[in-house]
Protein backbone atom coordinates (compact mmCIF):
# COMPACT_ATOMS: atom_id res chain seq x y z
CA UNK A 1 0.00 0.00 0.00
CA UNK A 2 1.57 3.29 -1.22
CA UNK A 3 1.79 5.39 1.35
CA UNK A 4 2.99 9.43 0.79
CA UNK A 5 2.96 11.98 3.88
CA UNK A 6 3.98 15.61 4.08
CA UNK A 7 5.20 17.45 7.30
CA UNK A 8 6.74 20.58 8.05
CA UNK A 9 4.40 22.82 7.58
CA UNK A 10 3.80 25.89 9.78
CA UNK A 11 3.78 29.48 10.12
CA UNK A 12 6.44 31.65 8.75
CA UNK A 13 6.63 35.54 8.33
CA UNK A 14 7.21 37.62 4.64
CA UNK A 15 11.15 36.49 3.97
CA UNK A 16 11.00 33.63 5.95
CA UNK A 17 11.94 29.80 5.06
CA UNK A 18 10.71 26.20 5.56
CA UNK A 19 11.51 22.55 4.28
CA UNK A 20 8.54 20.17 3.55
CA UNK A 21 8.95 15.94 4.06
CA UNK A 22 7.17 13.65 2.16
CA UNK A 23 7.46 10.41 3.37
CA UNK A 24 7.25 7.58 1.28
CA UNK A 25 5.76 4.08 2.06
CA UNK A 26 5.01 1.10 -0.29
CA UNK A 27 6.93 3.33 -3.05
CA UNK A 28 10.41 4.36 -4.13
CA UNK A 29 10.97 7.83 -4.56
CA UNK A 30 14.32 7.03 -6.57
CA UNK A 31 12.40 5.36 -8.86
CA UNK A 32 9.73 7.44 -10.25
CA UNK A 33 9.01 11.28 -10.57
CA UNK A 34 7.79 13.58 -7.86
CA UNK A 35 6.23 16.60 -7.41
CA UNK A 36 5.07 18.87 -5.26
CA UNK A 37 1.28 20.61 -5.73
CA UNK A 38 -0.01 23.60 -3.85
CA UNK A 39 -3.88 24.85 -3.64
CA UNK A 40 -4.13 28.45 -2.19
CA UNK A 41 -7.41 29.62 -0.74
CA UNK A 42 -10.44 29.78 -2.75
CA UNK A 43 -8.04 28.93 -5.65
CA UNK A 44 -7.30 25.55 -8.22
CA UNK A 45 -5.08 23.59 -7.16
CA UNK A 46 -0.90 24.20 -8.83
CA UNK A 47 1.91 22.53 -9.38
CA UNK A 48 5.05 24.39 -8.23
CA UNK A 49 8.41 22.06 -8.65
CA UNK A 50 8.73 18.88 -9.93
CA UNK A 51 11.44 16.06 -9.67
CA UNK A 52 12.26 12.72 -12.58
CA UNK A 53 14.73 10.41 -11.74
CA UNK A 54 17.51 11.55 -13.81
CA UNK A 55 17.15 14.62 -11.26
CA UNK A 56 16.17 17.47 -13.76
CA UNK A 57 14.05 19.44 -12.22
CA UNK A 58 11.08 22.16 -13.31
CA UNK A 59 9.60 24.97 -11.44
CA UNK A 60 6.70 27.36 -12.01
CA UNK A 61 7.57 31.22 -12.30
CA UNK A 62 5.91 32.00 -8.92
CA UNK A 63 8.53 29.80 -6.77
CA UNK A 64 11.74 29.40 -9.65
CA UNK A 65 14.67 30.86 -7.51
CA UNK A 66 13.09 30.63 -4.19
CA UNK A 67 12.20 26.67 -4.12
CA UNK A 68 13.92 23.76 -4.54
CA UNK A 69 12.92 20.27 -4.52
CA UNK A 70 15.37 17.11 -4.21
CA UNK A 71 14.95 13.80 -2.61
CA UNK A 72 17.48 11.68 -0.29
CA UNK A 73 16.97 8.03 -1.82
CA UNK A 74 18.17 6.43 1.71
CA UNK A 75 15.54 8.23 3.71
CA UNK A 76 13.19 7.27 0.68
CA UNK A 77 11.80 11.10 1.55
CA UNK A 78 10.68 13.97 -1.25
CA UNK A 79 11.63 17.47 -0.20
CA UNK A 80 10.86 20.82 -0.68
CA UNK A 81 12.88 23.56 0.28
CA UNK A 82 11.07 26.70 0.78
CA UNK A 83 12.90 30.73 0.93
CA UNK A 84 11.95 33.92 0.75
CA UNK A 85 8.15 33.10 1.51
CA UNK A 86 5.70 35.51 0.40
CA UNK A 87 1.73 36.02 1.83
CA UNK A 88 0.96 34.64 -1.69
CA UNK A 89 2.58 31.24 -1.42
CA UNK A 90 0.12 30.65 1.59
CA UNK A 91 -2.06 27.41 0.70
CA UNK A 92 -2.17 23.26 1.76
CA UNK A 93 1.28 21.96 -0.21
CA UNK A 94 0.78 17.99 -1.35
CA UNK A 95 3.04 15.80 -2.37
CA UNK A 96 2.40 13.65 -5.32
CA UNK A 97 4.42 10.53 -7.38
CA UNK A 98 3.80 8.97 -10.26
CA UNK A 99 3.51 4.94 -10.79
CA UNK A 100 6.71 3.25 -12.53
CA UNK A 101 7.07 6.82 -14.57
CA UNK A 102 10.64 8.63 -14.83
CA UNK A 103 9.84 11.53 -16.07
CA UNK A 104 11.71 13.80 -18.22
CA UNK A 105 12.88 17.96 -18.20
CA UNK A 106 11.42 17.64 -14.27
CA UNK A 107 7.99 17.13 -15.64
CA UNK A 108 5.66 13.49 -14.37
CA UNK A 109 3.74 12.52 -17.18
CA UNK A 110 0.69 11.37 -14.77
CA UNK A 111 0.24 11.62 -10.78
CA UNK A 112 -0.85 8.24 -9.36
CA UNK A 113 0.08 8.56 -5.51
CA UNK A 114 -1.02 12.30 -3.58
CA UNK A 115 -0.24 12.61 0.13
CA UNK A 116 -2.68 14.49 2.07
CA UNK A 117 -1.36 18.05 2.36
CA UNK A 118 -0.07 20.25 4.77
CA UNK A 119 -0.74 23.80 5.10
CA UNK A 120 1.30 26.69 5.01
CA UNK A 121 0.91 29.99 6.13
CA UNK A 122 2.90 33.70 5.31
CA UNK A 123 1.78 36.48 7.42
CA UNK A 124 3.02 39.80 6.35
Amino acid sequence: QVRLAESGGGSVQTGGSLTLSCAASGYSVRDNCMAWFRQPPGKQREGIAGLATDGSTSYADSVKGRFTIYKDIAKNTLYLQMNSLKPEDTAVYQCTGADKWPGYNGVCPQYDYWGLGTQVTVSS
